[in-house]
């Protein structure tokens, strides 16, 4: 009997492109939820690339203007599978009125589109009853939604994801954890902390993400050439179709856009004026890294902790005398237009922190240093290089090191940052560490993907509604070829492991 895999493609083409390529290797039946524009469907509709067992077309099933809600079945299905929709739907950037000002959803809009999805969703699992469930990192609450009902009913988790290390990417049934691997043992003989520097800076995160930022969104000609679409050549019709345009008509976007870049610029000249750009050691310093926001990594990594406004009051409530709080805003949130000036300002008018420039090297951050905290980023990890302790508001793959300290209530903060300052990082648990995350990774620039996709398909990163011509698929997926192939044999390798560890 073939292996059933389903996939979740929303427009990133990696899980379609993937299934092209193992079905070279390995036979196994295909079936797809597809979270798409509607130009972006006919493709889908129409494509012979791949023969899906069976499709669905996720906004076709969803009707968020119910006349009455199943508030019964919401909860069972809460109680039944453990999941807590509430908690998705709060951080749902499209219902945040703090992230999208286009259209204010109204709870029976939200209850109703939580009804469409969970009846959905259920219906697609009992149907297909699939073995493997192949996605990229979840972002939205509908994807994670689909995710945690895919775990709650055993089916095995194929996830891309980034690894804590940069061109580097594992697979795993949960972000940023690798599978069977609860526990570590010191190595000996082991790389000293200059040794684990040297490979932490040959795969640079922070590299990557600039490099990233620097290309993604960055052409005028290809801005002009999407608002020429969207304004003058494409209908509109998701306005309709789907909850995630509503309210977007034409001329709203354009003037939001024309705000939107004159704030961006305006912010920007506020951080060059105000942020500091050379650290003061003077004092020791406890060092907090500012997540781009809105994103992922918070709004689903760290559900009660996505006010960091907030979060940096804690910690500057929980330090002992003597510390002072240093915090840097994240050099990715230009992507973003930057965080509102009075963001900022309530920031530096608190007392005992200062303000750090995105452009101060982290790298020195991390020296001069006496603990890093992060809500749910990578600096954690990078701390322990650089023989410093981390205290970490999520659960993450790296907290199994004797030198990370995960939050889990409040009120445990002040405590939790004084057991830390007295930790001593052992650099053998480190090269430990860094030994299985090796094991366990491969070669492949996620970012660099994100932006080659872009640019062929969505004019930059500016317009997402696209008509899919064939031979641009066809010419991608040439072009991507052997890097599939290659990709393709680590997802063998993952689907025995899972089958073997059963």
């Amino acid at each position: 009997m073939k292996d059933k895999i389903i996939i979740w493609e929303n427009g990133s083409f990696f899980p379609f492109i993937l299934c092209n390529s193992l079905k070279e290797y390995s036979n196994f039946d295909f079936y797809a939820v597809i979270d798409t524009t509607n130009r972006r469907k006919t493709f889908f509709e129409n494509q012979q690339i791949i023969k899906f067992n069976k499709t669905w077309f996720y906004h076709d099933h969803i009707f968020p203007h119910k006349d009455e809600i199943d508030v019964n079945y919401l909860a069972e299905f809460e109680k039944k599978y453990g999941i807590n929709l509430w908690v998705l739907a709060q951080n749902e950037r499209l219902f945040n009125r703090q992230y999208n000002d286009y259209y204010k959803f109204s709870t029976s809009e939200i209850l109703a589109i939580l009804e469409s999805e969970c009846k959905l969703f259920e219906k697609i699992l009992d149907e297909v009853k699939p073995d493997f469930f192949i996605t990229i990192e979840t972002a939205l609450h509908h994807h994670h939604l689909f995710y945690l009902l895919c775990r709650t009913k055993g089916v095995k988790v194929l996830m891309l994801n980034q690894s804590k290390f940069g061109y580097k990417c594992i697979i795993s049934q949960e972000l940023h954890k690798l599978d069977f691997a609860n526990t570590l043992s010191p190595k000996s003989p082991n790389r000293n902390f200059d040794e684990l520097q040297k490979y932490l800076k040959s795969f640079d995160m922070l590299k990557q993400l600039i490099d990233h930022k620097n290309t993604f969104l960055s052409s005028k000609k290809e801005k002009i050439k999407a608002a020429i679409q969207f304004l003058l050549i494409s209908n509109n019709t998701n306005i309709k179709t789907h909850y995630s345009y509503y309210g977007r008509n034409k001329i709203k976007v354009l003037i939001k856009e024309i705000i939107y870049s004159l704030k961006t610029k305006y912010r920007e000249n506020f951080i060059n004026k105000n942020f500091k750009r050379k650290i003061d050691d003077s004092v020791p310093f406890i060092y907090f890294t500012l997540h781009q926001e809105p994103e992922r990594v918070t709004l689903i990594g760290a559900p009660y902790f996505t006010n960091q406004l907030e979060t940096v009051r804690h910690i500057l409530k929980s330090l002992p005398v003597g510390y002072k709080l240093l915090v840097k805003e994240h050099p990715t949130q230009s992507i973003r237009g930057w965080r509102s000036v009075s963001y900022y300002e309530q920031l530096l008018n608190l007392p005992n922190l200062d303000l750090m420039h995105p452009s101060v090297n982290s790298d020195e951050l991390l020296k001069k240093s006496s603990l890093v905290v992060t809500v749910s980023g990578s600096s954690g990890l990078e701390a322990a290089f650089y023989g410093k302790p981390s205290v970490i508001f999520s659960d993450l793959g790296y907290s199994i090191l004797p030198s990370v300290f995960r939050v889990k209530s409040l009120e445990e903060l002040p405590q939790i940052i004084k057991t830390a300052l007295q930790q001593k990082v052992d650099a053998s648990y480190l090269d430990s560490y860094v030994e299985l995350l090796d094991q366990n990774s491969f070669d492949f620039d996620w970012f660099g993907f994100i932006t080659s996709y872009h640019n062929l398909f969505y004019y930059g990163g500016y317009l997402a509604d696209v008509d899919i011509p064939l031979e641009k698929m066809e010419f991608f997926i040439k072009e991507h070829k052997s890097t599939f192939d290659r990709i393709s044999q680590e997802y063998l390798k993952k689907i025995a492991q899972l089958k073997n560890n059963t």
